[in-house]
């Protein structure tokens, strides 16, 4: 019996290894990326796609995307005119708890949440669209809780806050938007335990972007690099001190997606006829430098997302799928593929979900696209924005108050 019991306790211990190995826990990924290091997957996906292994409905409105952590998976919605955080079992989509947050937010684009939860450890940090900030337990207890626009003199959105809360060592880190001028904060960093302010980043005088923060290390020197309203910007992150401003690949309608680092270089881009630039990183006194490596039209990148392997960039230029070379922005090659879309990475292809409910499955390789299989999802009366996930051979795809699971494992 003591042998049965041991050897059970070490099957479930190794399941749950594994699924810590595979984790999706926050925004595109384990470090911020979209690219999963999963291998054994799918490589050509059946005429009608992969296999469904569960429905979740009932979320409400949105269009954020998914944390996926141990056994559970989060996700945000609306319930009852609120903004909500919904667990659901990760093996069957069963519903475990959902909490609500606070007001729900509306728009010409829709109601409801359009940021992912950041799961860390036994915590959960959920940013709602109206500024809402929580930290729970993974069980659904409340821990506390800071309203960024009121508290830090931030400014709503015209399409709401889209925010994804970083959380970085002990701290967490998010954009009010507000301006140091009138004592608020463009970028504050948080005690992750407590909520208590660490440091605000008063420089900043520009309205939040749409864009979520990434953290990265140049040549030692902690940084935090993001949209605002008006430009890209670097901030260190021992003291908020804004270092770098970049504005040539900004817009002034709608600056989206997440910045993409590598090798003390960092890719921003925009749509709205604006385009993307590459910028090297340099520290001199403890600060860091940027200075334009080149600037491209061939990805002006809206709402879903630029991925970088092995040296190259995907990403929708507008409603075009592209590859660029990263250290020279030269075009690889484009395709109409499944139209404007998002993208994530996994096991040498490209997940691919078009907002008019369309999911692609492409070869991420510069030699030209080739694609490797499509399906339709149910269409739920709004474009399909939130970006598709990979987590342990399974593909989560959310469209508003549905999350669809299909097992992507090659057999």
């Amino acid at each position: 019996m003591k042998r049965a019991l041991t050897l059970a306790g070490a099957l479930v211990f190794s399941v749950a290894a594994i699924h810590a190995a595979n984790d999706w826990p926050q925004w595109q990924g384990p470090d911020r990326t979209g690219v999963s290091k999963e291998t054994g997957l799918l490589k050509q996906w059946p005429s009608a796609g992969p296999p469904l292994v569960w429905t979740a409905t009932g979320l409400g409105e949105g269009y954020g995307s998914m944390a996926v952590a141990g056994q559970r998976v989060f996700v945000q919605g609306t319930r009852s005119g609120q903004s909500v955080v919904v667990a659901l079992n990760r093996a069957d989509g069963k519903e475990v708890w959902s909490k609500a947050l606070g007001p729900m937010g509306d728009d010409d684009r829709g109601a409801g949440p359009r940021g992912t939860p950041t799961v860390d450890g036994d915590r959960l940090y959920v940013l709602t669209e109206s500024g809402d900030l929580h930290c729970v337990k993974t069980d659904g207890t409340a821990v506390w809780q800071r309203n960024i626009l009121r508290e830090f003199n931030g400014r709503q959105l015209q399409w709401l806050i889209s925010e994804s809360p970083l959380v970085d060592g002990p701290h967490v880190v998010v954009t009010p938007g507000g301006s140091g001028r009138d004592g608020g904060a463009g970028i504050v960093k948080l005690d992750k335990m407590t909520g208590k302010t660490v440091w605000t980043a008063k420089e900043l005088s520009d309205p939040a972007g749409y864009s979520s923060i990434i953290a990265a290390d140049v040549q030692g020197v902690r940084t935090y690099m993001t949209f605002t309203a008006r430009e890209a910007v670097g901030v260190r992150a021992s003291d908020g001190k804004v270092m770098f401003r970049y504005p040539n690949a900004a817009n002034n309608v709608a600056n989206i997606t997440t910045p993409v680092f590598s090798n003390n270089k960092v890719f921003f881009t925009s749509a709205y006829d604006t385009g993307g630039g590459l910028v090297d990183l340099t520290v001199q006194n403890g600060e860091v430098q940027a200075k334009e490596v080149y600037f491209t039209r061939n990805m002006k990148n809206h709402h879903g997302g630029v991925v970088l392997m092995d040296g190259y960039l995907y990403g929708f230029n507008d409603s075009i799928l592209t590859c660029l070379e990263f250290a020279t922005g030269k075009l690889m090659w484009r395709d109409r593929s499944v139209g404007k879309g998002a993208v994530t990475f996994a096991d040498g292809h490209l997940y691919l979900q078009g907002e008019n409910n369309v999911m692609g499955l492409a070869a991420a390789t510069p030699e030209g696209y080739q694609e490797k299989g499509r399906f339709t999802i149910p269409d739920k009366g709004r474009p399909s924005w939130a970006h598709p996930v990979i987590s342990d051979a399974r593909l989560y795809v959310r469209n508003q108050d549905s999350l669809m699971v299909y097992d992507v494992k090659a057999k």
